[in-house]
């Protein structure tokens, strides 16, 4: 699973590191800490004014779900051929490009603990997705979750598909020719990719959103149970 990203670099920034133009009213968004569904992601796709990175909305409602069920993560092992996501990663996949991801011991026994988890470059993470350039809430896009390398140290049973810069034109690339390419994609990151620290209780909820959310927590702060699961 990956419900809770930081999203603070410049999109000026992302947008050169993938190549992309800047879609509209994208240079002016404000950094943030602590994103979740239904919230705004930046997104590298195709669109009819060419490969720019845009805003849209985190979570996919399928154009046939009488329930407007919302899907914010698809998982690596089906998405080809879920009927939720498969016309999506057919023919409208996109890089998602994060500074970094939250996530919850869900160990048994263990405290509902947050993570940050960072590349080791200090990079942004491009992760794998797909969107919706024509949702019935406008734009939408979805993470896609494999399973986790050791970077994740048993913390969690799901990951973020993460790819690298050179892997980002294969994963656009259009037609069954790209979707080829997209399924050799689909798995956990090169151990060392990653790296994480101990974060405070205050990500749990979305009304926290600034820096301090990042910082490592110090263990003289730290007491079991003290930390929640995203709101």
């Amino acid at each position: 699973m990956c419900g809770r990203v930081a999203l603070f670099s410049p999109p000026r920034r992302l947008a050169r590191l993938l190549a992309v133009g800047l879609g509209e009213d994208v240079a002016a968004a404000s950094p943030h800490w602590n994103v979740g569904p239904a919230q705004t992601l930046f997104a590298a796709a195709d669109t009819p004014q060419g490969r720019l990175l845009g805003r849209y909305r985190w979570g996919l409602t399928p154009h046939w779900s009488g329930a407007r069920q919302v899907l914010f993560n698809a998982r690596a092992e089906t998405v080809a051929d879920k009927p939720s996501f498969r016309a999506a990663f057919r023919d409208h996949p996109a890089v998602i490009p994060v500074d970094g991801f939250y996530e919850w011991d869900h160990r048994p026994a263990s405290a509902r603990q947050p993570h940050y988890f960072s590349r080791a470059n200090a990079q942004p993470l491009l992760l794998a997705g797909l969107v919706d350039p024509a949702g019935p809430d406008g734009p939408a896009c979805a993470v896609i979750t494999t399973t986790p390398s050791d970077d994740l140290d048993g913390l969690h049973d799901r990951m973020p598909v993460i790819l690298e810069l050179d892997d980002v034109a294969g994963w656009l690339a259009p037609g069954d020719a790209g979707r080829a390419i997209r399924t050799t994609l689909l798995h956990p990151a090169a151990r060392g990719t990653l790296v994480h620290h101990r974060v405070g209780a205050a990500v749990g909820s979305m009304r926290h959103d600034d820096a301090s959310l990042i910082e490592p927590l110090s263990p003289t702060l730290f007491s079991p149970g003290m930390a929640e699961d995203p709101e």
